[in-house]
């Protein structure tokens, strides 16, 4: 990879990061302003001041690391007796600015998708209509799945299918290689157990040579269907459903992969930090920019979907102690929350750390 090709990979890297954290605090911005709360910052980035305007109360600044950011408000990690300070709000105003963040994430990734959806190319099998795939089977080629034409795949191994990439993930995350499929057969629940599927090479579509898995140094194998999926039509409602689809299996995705890396399935040294993210954002900028903009949809609806996992420091645990808070009808004493705050902070930097090492030490042995 030559230097201008790193260059322009990190550049569109950090927009994609910038779009992503821009989008998640202007929710918390917004919606504060809104519930009449004092915003004193609003900062895309951590670190030093590289720009500061505003003659309000409200100061815009663009910090030098391209990390994270902030919306400061009043009262938020202090004590305050301004009026307008944010735990003189009240508790459904204080909740709403707290999740703002994420909502707007799981929004620009719903968008992005759109986008995606819309200008991605797929032909039906009469190859003259642009259309999207849907769950329904249009043509069987191996009979031995036990699939038939008008299928419509409901389930696989009981895990609801969204899109097909569902199933090539649960292709990717089963061992054994036997499946139970739910499809939707003449309007009846049809359940075929114990599927199985043909396996075969993948190849690279421009030198025709067998793809090497990293991981075994042997050629990738996958698991071919036999089918053919029926494609429909692009339209306004088309489109919408495809990206809602995708939006709600890029969520399960991120918990399954979460579910994944607590049971062992997957090693901690898989997850990818911000070197590894830009990295890969690289990888689909040579791609297209269609896979930009796929990456840039499931980074955003990572973030959203993360950010509210109820822990510390996190604004899934900040909304705990809000809800905890409204059951009480009193508070946790501030300095109590600013250490649950700071301690998942701090050891949500710590794994950062070892994260963007472990991205690095990928990088070098590339």
């Amino acid at each position: 990879m030559d230097i201008l090709n790193i260059v322009l990979m990190i550049v569109v890297g950090l927009l994609v990061f910038g779009v992503v954290i821009f989008v998640h605090e202007l929710g918390h911005f917004l919606v504060a302003k809104w519930s009449g709360i004092k915003v004193k910052e609003f900062a895309i980035g951590m670190g030093p001041t590289l720009i500061k305007f505003g003659k309000k109360e409200t100061k815009y600044a663009l910090r030098l690391l391209p990390i994270g950011g902030f919306v400061s408000m009043e009262g938020e990690d202090e004590e305050s007796d301004d009026a307008r300070s944010f735990q003189k709000a009240p508790i459904w105003k204080r909740i709403l600015v707290t999740i703002s963040g994420a909502i707007m994430n799981l929004l620009l990734g719903f968008l992005a998708l759109v986008v995606m959806v819309t200008f991605t190319q797929n032909r039906s099998i009469d190859g003259n209509i642009d259309v999207i795939a849907t769950r329904q089977v249009a043509q069987v080629i191996s009979t031995s799945s036990g699939l038939q034409v008008g299928d419509t795949i409901e389930k696989i191994n009981g895990r609801q299918v969204f899109t097909i990439a569902d199933l090539n993930y649960e292709f990717a995350r089963t061992k054994n290689g036997t499946f139970d499929i739910l499809v939707k057969r003449d309007g009846k629940d049809v359940l075929l157990e114990n599927v199985t599927f043909d396996t075969k090479i993948a190849y690279d579509k421009e030198t025709g040579e067998p793809i090497i898995d990293a991981a075994t140094g042997k050629p990738f194998e996958y698991l071919d269907m036999g089918v053919v999926i029926v494609g429909v039509p692009k339209s306004f409602l088309s489109v919408m459903e495809s990206a809602f689809n995708n939006t709600l299996s890029y969520s399960r995705l991120i918990y399954l992969s979460l579910f994944d890396l607590i049971t062992g399935r997957v090693a901690i040294n898989q997850l990818s930090g911000p070197v590894g993210i830009i990295s890969e954002i690289g990888k689909a900028l040579s791609i297209g920019w269609q896979s930009v903009v796929q990456m840039l949809a499931l980074i955003s609806i990572n973030l959203g979907i993360v950010n509210m996992l109820p822990l510390p420091a996190l604004d899934g645990g900040r909304t705990v102690l809000l809800i905890v808070e409204a059951i009480r009808r009193k508070p946790l004493k501030q300095k109590y929350e600013i250490i649950i705050n700071v301690a998942g902070f701090v050891l949500l930097i710590g794994l950062m750390v070892v994260v963007s090492f472990s991205d690095i030490q990928k990088l070098i042995m590339a």
